[in-house]
């Protein structure tokens, strides 16, 4: 199989995982559930720091968010944030490894990005769907900044574990 294919697998591999925690994880408010395809999608950018992927990467996981939402509307938001969010991580995680090594940046960034992505959520929700009677700062507090420290414990411990399964140099594979 030609370096594409082996990075297409290992990426359709991590959103089929993120598929299943996505499923298995119980909504918690409003229908509202901590998104742990973010995460996945967090750890294959990282994994596969190309903007090809990253764009492939965020319409798949955004297309599952959708198809899997129990927020009723939240189809649309996950099409917009996930891509949104994804290009945002990238960027970061450009600028930031440049500076200081991947493994530092992972929890700093998977902060960061899942507040983001968060933000980028409710407001689609809340002023363009219109689907939520609650208040952003309220759904914020009890959704997104939760998430963002699960997602930052979840890549602390994921992402070097991740990095040695993929060793991109043993693969061939050089993004």
């Amino acid at each position: 199989m030609n370096l594409q294919g082996r990075v297409l697998r290992f990426l359709l591999i991590i959103v089929g995982i993120a598929v299943i925690l996505h499923v298995i994880v119980p909504p918690v408010l409003l229908g509202m559930r901590p998104d742990m395809m973010l995460a996945m999608m967090f750890l294959g950018i990282m994994l596969f720091p190309s903007l090809p992927y990253v764009f492939l990467l965020s319409i798949l996981t955004g297309l599952v968010s959708a198809i899997t939402t129990s927020v009723p509307g939240g189809e649309i938001a996950n099409l917009i944030d996930k891509p949104l969010t994804a290009l945002f991580f990238y960027g970061v995680y450009f600028v930031l490894t440049k500076k200081i090594d991947a493994q530092v940046a992972a929890p700093i960034l998977a902060a960061c990005s899942t507040m983001v992505s968060g933000t980028i959520f409710l407001f689609l929700s809340l002023f363009i769907v219109g689907i939520f009677e609650g208040n952003f700062f309220t759904l914020f507090h009890t959704i997104v900044i939760p998430t963002a420290v699960f997602n930052t414990i979840f890549l602390v411990v994921l992402f070097p574990v991740a990095n040695r399964i993929v060793d991109t140099r043993k693969l061939g594979i050089h993004v």
